[in-house]
């Protein structure tokens, strides 16, 4: 199953959920789809506008592949659970986000930490989820961006420390 999240941001992203709902059905695949502030409603897929925080984490932990919007906390939360996303950002042109923000973020975030599958043309998007398996093996762990253990550690010691 492909999951596939636009988030919640009121602009549409339509151009994301029309390409899915048409590939996943053309490949017989099962899509899911959140499909947020978007006029689209898929043909092919079953979807919600929204899910709840439990559903979405579900979602994601069930979907063979997560397909999200640019916005950081929705593929950093993929990252999280251990996958790979692929990452489609919203574009200004398109009428999908106030500017190319996430364009921008994303290429800086591919770069820094090489674990989400930016696609920038839709039409490569295909291609990507044809491939996925063979893209992610040389990719970076997916959950290596988080310092918690780090942090905790730092502030063991210095707490530590204090009471000495």
């Amino acid at each position: 199953m492909i999951f596939v999240t636009v988030g919640t941001h009121e602009q549409p992203f339509n151009r994301l959920l029309e390409y899915m709902d048409r590939w996943a059905h053309e490949h017989g695949e099962e899509a899911i789809m959140q499909t947020g502030c978007s006029s689209f409603i898929p043909r092919f897929s079953r979807c919600e506008r929204f899910y709840t925080r439990e559903d979405m984490s579900r979602l994601t932990d069930e979907a063979r592949i997560v397909v999200t919007h640019g916005g950081p906390c929705c593929y950093t939360k993929v990252l999280h659970a251990g996958k790979h996303p692929v990452v489609v950002p919203r574009r200004h042109e398109f009428g999908e986000h106030i500017d190319d923000h996430q364009v921008e973020i994303c290429r800086e975030f591919e770069r820094r930490y090489h674990n989400i599958i930016l696609v920038n043309d839709i039409n490569l998007l295909g291609g990507t989820l044809e491939n996925y398996d063979v893209i992610v093996e040389g990719m970076n762990d997916p959950i290596g961006l988080s310092h918690n253990d780090e942090f905790c550690e730092a502030l063991s010691g210095i707490a530590g420390r204090l009471f000495e």
